[in-house]
């Protein structure tokens, strides 16, 4: 059995960015690995085991490597689950004064770690991260065997699709027997009226020696997103034997630069540690220096400046990728959001990946952080297909009461410097009317959702969810204070006959807009807001017109695999940008109500009957056809012109539909729209009959390629000889890769699970694909060609440098 050698020794401490996800020591990132689909591995013996082993690079999420089948669940995409191992051999020089730890960012689940054939750690909740000292069963010279295995035979245990595998970052740390604890730096930030603030910094170190250490030194050193140092502090202290201790300073910064939506002001805090002047250990932390209030009369204010948040639930899956989504391609994702006004992120309904967070940090999202979907009782799914027979009860209840609480530690531990997240959500729809708990008040008022009507008095009684409740926001106010806690209510009506709302600082209610005013009146301290709505204008007005709402999360940012419906269904398809991260009509339409920038995008359908938010980009009618033409501005007026001649008279904006339409015979030409405000025109949008396809048009989305394992993002269209996009006739692509790189995959954002989304051809829709390449060496080229029969080809080629 080949097995992939990867030597690591560290001589100094080198400082990487990239290595202080744990918060402490040098990290190195273990990215090959050797991968079986079974259970039939000995961890004690794995060069003896006869099982197919094969190369894969981590993070790796298997499920999306094998077929799609009608009868495995719909909740997955009829992906499967199974028992997967990994095993990589690493050659680790040891000595007395280091320490090494593997760090998971996160494997999907139930994972066991062995170090040499001996059980290290095992951890079930698949979207924690987690650390083991391995230091202990190393051999202290020569190869020594890492295996992991992953159970996800349960793989209908998620209402939605999960992925299976190592699907995240897996880093070797080395550290000094003194170092900082994981995730043991830190901050909290305030901001005094005049502008200047105080950073509060908690940090944990730990000592392994059998004996107390002094002479040891802290410093703290602030860098402004100039790269300027503005604060220093230095403090002197000594840990005892065997210990973790946590020391607290604070660094005063005037006049700071503060972290918001338009601007995300980014500050480095830099730690070192010292003994007896010699560097130990050293981290770096992003800083994000901002404040937020939220009020049950005024809603939420960032900086003291009121606002809405405008915000998406996401789920952590990029189609054809799985639920291993690279860096790059969760920037382009955002960029989208970014483009149609979002401003906040709801992580549904389980921590992401630190990569996002990071991103949101970046470019300026407020972040819903979310923990558990389910708690003691596990929620009805379906098992085989899609409804057949009885729904099933797989899920992570069962080591809710052993883990729940830690892995809720975890996940605020881990979380809680990034200056995006801005409150912490305990759970997502456990109060689910039914399923499982009840109450009296059922027989009195239900929801719309909820499976069963009525009180079910042998179902388990709503009151428990206000003691768990309670046990979870004490968890969470343990570790930060500076955030509230929240939660997702699917069954006010129920909860509120409970101790759970009053739990929570702010209350999130789904799909309950209709209880706004009557809950605020009701209970008048309560802070609201929509934590899961529809698309519709009028959930939208129900927050933009309450200004005791500070905002929604709709259902969903983009399509996601599982949550399925009958076979061949691939996934939920109410996103406003697609599997291939193309904003999708709704998107627009959002767009128009959310974007502080001119819109005006243009669509139509043959149905005059009613007016949609999901009208496509198409003009290709019979003559004469009757075609609703629809605008979705922000203007205050549109008029519809076709080959510069008006066809459609100018109209106000509509406020009750919140869009401009006109009804017309079709002809073809080109059809364009020109929005107005103050009479002046603010934007137009331009659609055309489909040309001949004369061409593939490849562009690069992404940032260059920066070392092995690299990803960029290349948009492929089917455009015409004017180098127009042609959305009506669709295309097979195929795509070969050469060089120093492979092709992580195509995506062309079909809902149909029965295609083929493993190999390197794909069918465009709407005249359009994307293709992920990554690179396989530190350097090179990488020569990429798209082809389809009787089109020219096109070639790309790419520099691998790090």
């Amino acid at each position: 059995m080949p097995i992939k050698n990867i030597a690591l020794a560290f001589a100094c401490l080198a400082f990487n960015s990239h290595s202080f996800a744990q918060g402490f020591g040098q990290s190195k990132q273990i990215s090959e690995w050797q991968f079986s689909l079974s259970d039939d591995v000995s961890p004690l013996n794995l060069d003896a085991s006869e099982q197919d082993w094969r190369p894969v690079i981590v993070p790796h999420d298997w499920s999306v490597e094998y077929p799609a089948h009608p009868d495995n669940a719909s909740c997955t995409g009829y992906l499967p689950g199974g028992i997967g191992w990994y095993h990589t051999e690493l050659e680790i020089e040891t000595n007395a004064e280091q320490r090494r730890y593997l760090y998971f960012e996160g494997v999907y689940n139930r994972s066991q770690v062995y170090v040499n054939g001996t059980l290290v750690g095992e951890r079930p909740n698949g979207y924690v991260s987690f650390l083991y000292d391995i230091t202990p069963y190393l051999e202290t010279s020569g190869s020594n065997q890492i295996s992991v295995r992953v159970d996800h035979s349960r793989s209908a245990d998620s209402r939605w699709y999960t992925g299976s595998g190592i699907y995240r970052p897996v880093h070797l740390v080395t550290a000094k027997q003194i170092h900082f604890a994981l995730w043991g730096i830190h901050y909290q930030a305030t901001v005094d009226p005049t502008g200047n603030a105080a950073l509060s910094i908690s940090s944990s170190i730990e000592n392994h020696l059998h004996q107390a250490r002094g002479k040891l030194a802290l410093e703290h050193t602030l860098i402004d997103p100039d790269g300027k140092r503005v604060a220093s502090e230095t403090i002197d202290l000594t840990v005892e034997a065997d210990s973790q201790s946590a020391f607290t300073t604070t660094l005063e910064v005037a006049n700071a630069r503060l972290w918001s939506v338009a601007q995300p002001q980014l500050y480095r805090l830099e730690s070192r540690l010292t003994d007896n002047g010699k560097l130990i250990d050293e981290s770096a932390t992003r800083v994000g220096i901002r404040a937020l209030h939220f009020d049950p009369e005024q809603g939420f204010a960032l900086n003291g400046q009121n606002m809405k948040i405008k915000g998406v639930c996401i789920h952590h899956d990029a189609g054809v990728l799985g639920a291993a989504v690279p860096k790059a391609v969760w920037r382009e994702r955002l960029r989208s959001l970014k483009e149609i006004g979002v401003n906040g992120i709801r992580m549904s309904h389980n921590p992401q990946a630190t990569d996002l967070y990071d991103l949101c940090d970046e470019m300026g999202f407020l972040v819903m952080d979310e923990a558990f979907d389910e708690w003691e009782y596990p929620k009805k799914k379906w098992i085989e297909g899609w409804n057949k027979g009885e729904p099933g009860f797989q899920g992570a209840a069962d080591f809710f009461h052993e883990w729940g609480e830690r892995d809720l530690e975890a996940m605020v531990k881990r979380d809680r410097n990034h200056p995006s997240i801005i409150m912490w959500s305990i759970g997502n729809e456990v109060d689910y009317p039914n399923d499982p708990y009840s109450h009296p008040v059922l027989d009195e008022e239900g929801i719309g959702q909820q499976h069963v009507a009525g009180y079910q008095k042998d179902q388990p009684h709503a009151e428990r969810l206000g003691d768990i409740a309670k046990r979870l926001a004490a968890v969470v106010r343990r570790h930060d204070t500076s955030r509230p806690v929240t939660a997702a209510l699917a069954g006010a009506v129920m909860s509120n006959e409970t101790a759970y709302p009053e739990t929570l600082d702010i209350v999130g209610y789904n799909y309950t807009e209709y209880r706004y005013a009557k809950d605020h009146e009701t209970y008048p301290e309560r802070v609201l807001y929509g934590s899961e709505t529809r698309h519709d204008l009028a959930a939208w007005k129900s927050v933009a017109n309450n200004g005791f709402i500070f905002g929604q999360f709709i259902w969903t940012g983009f399509d996601y695999l599982g949550e399925s419906g009958p076979w061949p269904s691939r996934g939920f398809t109410t996103g406003m940008v697609d599997l291939a991260n193309q904003i999708k009509p709704r998107g627009h339409f959002r767009r128009a109500l959310w974007s502080e920038k001119p819109v005006a995008y243009l669509g139509s359908y043959p149905n005059t009957t009613y007016l949609s938010m999901d009208a496509g980009r198409n003009w290709n009618y019979q003559p004469g056809q009757i075609v609703r033409v629809v605008c979705y501005t922000n203007g205050e007026e549109a008029e519809l012109l076709l080959d510069g001649k008006t066809v459609g008279e100018r109209k106000p904006y509509d406020s009750q539909s919140a869009i401009i339409h006109w009804d017309i015979p079709y002809q073809a030409g080109e059809l364009k729209v020109v929005a107005y405000a103050n009479g002046q025109k603010i934007a137009t949008d331009t659609i055309r009959p489909d040309g001949q396809v004369a061409a593939i048009k490849t562009e690069v989305l992404s940032e260059p390629l920066a070392g092995t394992y690299a990803v960029s993002v290349v948009a492929v269209s089917l455009v015409d000889s004017l180098g127009r996009r042609v959305y009506g006739d669709d295309q097979t692509i195929t795509c070969t890769v050469a060089g120093a790189g492979r092709l992580l995959g195509l995506e062309n954002a079909s809902h149909d699970a029965s295609e083929n989304h493993r190999d390197n051809q794909a069918a465009t829709k709407r005249g359009y694909l994307v293709a992920y390449i990554q690179a396989t060496e530190d350097h090179g080229n990488i020569q990429v060609e798209f082809a389809a029969p009787g089109l020219p080809s096109s070639t790309l080629t790419f520099d691998v440098s790090r």
